[in-house]
């Protein structure tokens, strides 16, 4: 029994988050070495595309990346520690995270939107949750949806993040009369600046193209990145119904928190649906919410002593997809 502890504290602990980290750095290096491309991004936004040596293949930009990747892991971290959404002391959702991403190496070998829609993402939880019944959110609501609206004009994918974050603010309960023309002002604010310095012009606006599931017979073939995002789509959502129950004994505040990680993930998941054949864009989103899944299963359930055999599991399931990509990539 000590020996089976062991092994279930060590998956919680810093070491295994440390290794984690370090296996992500390896597998970047890997994908590079061995020429892996990245999946071409089928989104553009409003008035401008992700672009330039920044985000095509190669050292600094993968570098660029996988920094961005850690810094999202060490981020949400951050924020557990401060509002511990998951009730116990763990780096198990930072380390699930960087082994999700480990399972796909063509978002590991350049700067991609996906990287960024994550670590967006990361970042506004922050104020998010400190705004938690706070009538003076307002200066955090406008910056995070001023935040959004300024990816949106670089990449539709940052659309997700808009329901989200609606619902995220409503549930804190800060969205009245205030709080709603601040998420206006937000929205709008960089959108008037870019038109009134003449950046863009209204004509130039490009309006998003939806390639939905239903269209799958008459897209490309991309079965071991579509297989990646239906099984960590379908683990998410059974984990979160697993610890549904728990969570719902906990104070309100905590609830709040959580629920504002199933809405994501559930919104995320109709994105993905609804432009299927860019559906590597919201892999990264995906695999950081259903880390925070990740991270309740194993720590609400500690009288179960085999409880490490599903992390074995999911590090199996990570590496076999990274091993397949390769093999039918290369």
């Amino acid at each position: 029994m000590a020996v089976k502890e062991h092994i279930n504290e060590y998956f919680n602990g810093r070491a295994f988050m440390t290794l984690s980290a370090l296996m992500l750095i390896v597998a970047t290096g890997a994908a590079l070495f061995l020429g892996i491309k990245p999946e071409s991004p089928m989104q553009p936004g409003m008035f401008f595309t992700l672009g330039g040596p920044l985000f095509e293949p190669g050292l600094a930009s993968a570098a660029i990346n996988v920094l961005c990747l850690l810094a999202t892991g060490g981020i949400m971290l951050a924020v557990n520690k401060v509002f511990a959404f998951v009730r116990s002391t763990t780096h198990l959702p930072a380390a699930a995270f960087f082994w999700l991403q480990i399972a796909q190496p063509q978002g590991l070998v350049a700067l991609n939107a996906g990287t960024l829609l994550c670590l967006v993402t990361a970042i506004a939880t922050l104020p998010l949750f400190a705004s938690f019944q706070d009538r003076h959110a307002q200066r955090s609501i406008f910056l995070i949806f001023a935040l959004i609206t300024t990816g949106i004009l670089f990449h539709y994918g940052f659309l997700v993040l808009l329901p989200a974050f609606f619902l995220g603010f409503l549930n804190m309960g800060v969205l009245n009369l205030k709080g709603l023309l601040a998420m206006l002002f937000g929205l709008i604010t960089p959108l008037w600046i870019v038109l009134g310095l003449g950046i863009a012009s209204p004509a130039s606006i490009a309006m998003p193209q939806f390639n939905g599931i239903w269209n799958i017979a008459s897209g490309p073939h991309q079965t071991t990145i579509h297989a990646l995002a239906a099984v960590t789509a379908a683990t998410g959502i059974t984990l979160a119904m697993v610890s549904l129950m728990t969570i719902m004994n906990y104070r309100m505040q905590t609830r709040v928190y959580n629920a504002f990680f199933v809405f994501s993930l559930v919104l995320t998941i109709i994105a993905m649906c609804l432009d299927w054949f860019s559906i590597g864009i919201f892999l990264p989103l995906l695999s950081l919410l259903v880390a925070v899944q990740v991270g309740h299963a194993h720590t609400l359930r500690t009288k179960r002593p085999h409880r490490y055999l599903y992390m074995l599991l999911l590090l199996a399931t990570c590496i076999a997809f990274f091993t397949t990509n390769f093999l039918t990539i290369s």
